[in-house]
């Protein structure tokens, strides 16, 4: 333990050196009054704003051309092991496909499933020069199907006024395009009503 005039001189010399532009007899004052108040405020830090990454608009995506599939990349054979995945990923879907599973839960599952690798055919339309056009679906939009034939042909597709059809392991399911205008992520989470009759 220090003496008192230790003390006194140590507390004398930390106020001198904290406050240095206080006169001596300031400092004294201080003292006598057996309060001391540093005048020292922390200063505030300032938080910054974290900076949102912000996407290509639409018309950005369109200009940069970031969808478009370059023609020496439209070939069917290309795609068909992405069709081999597809298959694989429906079965783990579905528990297998089998005989004695119920076509309405199938049903049910492939239509929240992803379509990308998908083989499609459209089997009704109102206007005759889609139909029967067959292929693997490459990309889907909220209003058509991008699906590339065997003969190497990308066709587009609106999913308005047109029926399709997909087949895996003998079940075949169809697709009302009409009923089915969004995109394969809002599709996952919507809730689709059973309805009695439909028509295009």
């Amino acid at each position: 333990p220090q003496s008192s005039e230790k003390a006194k001189t140590f507390v004398h010399a930390f106020l001198k050196r904290s406050m240095p532009k206080m006169k001596d007899e300031a400092i004294q004052e201080m003292l006598t009054r057996k309060a001391v108040v540093l005048e020292h405020y922390h200063k505030k830090k300032t938080k910054q704003k974290r900076k949102k990454t912000k996407g290509f608009t639409a018309k950005q995506r369109r200009e940069l051309r970031l969808f478009e599939i370059e023609p020496e990349q439209q070939r069917y054979a290309i795609f068909l092991p992405l069709h081999e995945l597809w298959k694989q990923y429906i079965r783990d879907l579905c528990h297998g496909l089998k005989p004695d599973a119920q076509p309405h839960m199938i049903q049910t599952k492939l239509l929240k499933a992803d379509l990308h690798g998908a083989i499609v055919t459209v089997t009704k339309s109102k206007c005759p020069s889609y139909v029967g056009i067959t292929g693997i679906v490459l990309q889907e939009f909220k209003h058509v199907f991008k699906i590339i034939t065997k003969e190497d042909k990308l066709k587009v597709v609106p999913k308005l006024n047109n029926v399709f059809s997909l087949e895996l392991d003998g079940f075949i399911s169809y697709i009302y395009g009409s009923k089915f205008l969004l995109r394969a992520s809002e599709r996952s989470a919507k809730k689709f009503k059973l309805k009695g009759t439909i028509d295009l």
